[in-house]
């Protein structure tokens, strides 16, 4: 979807306050902040950026960027780099389990190919019959351990926050319950980040199962972070909400966004 049209399905959904966060990508901010002001929206600039921690991917989001600083700009240049060359391996593994085509097949649902990602295989994997829905790929084919997943080295902790801070905005790690951590690395990646400076993590989210909300409302509480709520919206049909549609936030939490209304 464009950035006009997600701000318009915010809009229906009276959301008040919006941030497009696209994967390692700030294209999109322009039409974004242009979408909500004229649909009365109030905008908060932002990115979801790509990292390895302890040998595996996290996403730390970027709140109140300015989506111009040239530090946040060549770094995300930087970890956008290595997305082609592991698409064309994934779509070789995939290749090798029976669903050939798979490249080909992802690249029509690209409009930028540095951009490419899981989430156009899965779209492919759709299409093609090899899966049902976007869910069933990844846990068939694309999750750590399956046969189409191809590990990629991305930014480090420390350079999301560099970039994130040098362009005036408030880190965030985004869907703590996506992770595979136990609770000592939990408590270390907690730490790190607010060593670095990390203010927030998302607690009412998409991504998130009820349970979860309560468990990392908890871990705000507890580390005393401002808390998060996004959709994490990818694509009508591809997750389990709509922008607009989630409980709100606890209410003893602090929301990141408070001195921005």
């Amino acid at each position: 979807m464009s950035p006009t049209a997600v701000a318009t399905l915010a809009a229906s959904a009276n959301v008040d306050l919006w941030s497009l966060t696209d994967h390692d990508e700030l294209g999109g901010q322009k039409e974004a902040s242009e979408a909500a002001a004229a649909l009365g929206l109030q905008y908060v600039p932002g990115v979801e950026i790509s990292i390895t921690w302890a040998g595996r991917t996290v996403h730390i989001v970027g709140l109140q960027i300015d989506p111009t600083h040239p530090v946040l700009v060549n770094g995300l240049e930087q970890t956008r780099s290595g997305r082609l060359n592991r698409a064309r391996q994934i779509g070789e593994q995939l290749a090798l389990v029976g669903v050939p085509g798979a490249f080909e097949g992802a690249m029509r649902y690209v409009s930028n190919p540095d951009l490419i990602s899981r989430t156009h295989f899965a779209r492919y994997l759709v299409e093609s019959g090899a899966a049902a829905s976007t869910p069933e790929v990844f846990k068939r084919y694309l999750a750590e351990g399956r046969p189409g997943f191809v590990a990629h080295r991305w930014a480090s902790l420390t350079d999301a926050l560099q970039w994130i801070h040098a362009a005036g905005g408030t880190a965030i790690i985004a869907h703590p319950g996506r992770y595979d951590f136990t609770p000592v690395e939990f408590g270390a990646l907690f730490d790190e980040f607010i060593s670095l400076g990390g203010k927030a993590i998302e607690v009412v989210t998409g991504s998130h199962t009820p349970d979860q909300y309560v468990e990392y409302a908890q871990v705000a509480r507890h580390y005393g972070f401002q808390a998060s709520r996004g959709s994490d919206f990818h694509g009508l049909g591809e997750g389990r909400h709509a922008p607009g549609t989630l409980p709100q936030l606890p209410a003893d939490l602090i929301p990141v966004w408070r001195d921005w209304l």
